[in-house]
């Protein structure tokens, strides 16, 4: 069966006034949606119809070489997005709770250090990208950053978390200036969800 793009949790304008409706629809319907569509052509041009997203973006060393760049850039696309989606939240914002709180603060030593630090990764990647909270592959949580859309998982890391910094992510409304939409993100990012993927690591 092929990807299909899924619906948002929210409306288009539940995360106003820190996401915009605007930004938020386009963003989804169409770049989410191209690379939805582009990710089908692209699984069945590789012969790989019938397998998961995951699976496919795990074994990316099984796929021929000159099939594996639209793989790498559609299916990471469509993978990064959906995730990004569940994500963020009308009800977000705040700080960890829980065992991921805990592992903040062990970490990094408060939750504040934290976001100082995701902030400064997300700010500071240069061209288009992800910054993500992750655990690592021992078992360590770890800010990292991904250019363009390449997938945490393909090399083993467990997302908990993620900001798009794509610049149609949020040009609309914060233009060139990412800082203010980094901060804005701040508001809606959605921690409950966070420490229910860090539970299940």
């Amino acid at each position: 069966m092929a990807f299909e793009l899924p619906k948002l949790p929210y409306a288009y304008d539940a995360l106003e006034p820190h996401y915009d409706a605007q930004t938020v629809e386009i963003h989804h319907s169409k770049h989410h949606n191209a690379y939805t569509m582009n990710f089908n052509k692209a699984v069945e041009a590789a012969g790989l119809e019938g397998k998961s997203a995951e699976e496919i973006l795990t074994s990316l060393d099984s796929i021929p070489a000159d099939k594996r760049t639209a793989i790498i850039n559609h299916g990471g696309g469509y993978w990064n997005h959906n995730f990004f989606w569940e994500s963020i939240s009308p009800n977000g914002g705040g700080e960890a709770k829980g065992k991921l709180a805990d592992a903040i603060n062990a970490k990094w030593g408060s939750f504040a250090a934290f976001k100082e630090e995701f902030t400064a990764k997300a700010a500071g990647h240069f061209g288009s990208g992800w910054a993500w909270l992750v655990v690592n592959n021992s078992g360590e949580l770890e800010i990292v950053d991904t250019h363009d859309q390449v997938c945490p998982i393909t090399t083993g890391l467990k997302p908990l978390t993620v900001i798009d910094v794509w610049e149609h992510a949020y040009y609309l409304k914060y233009k060139n200036v990412r800082p203010e939409w980094i901060t804005a993100w701040w508001n809606v990012a959605d921690w409950d969800k966070a420490e229910e993927r860090f539970n299940a690591v």
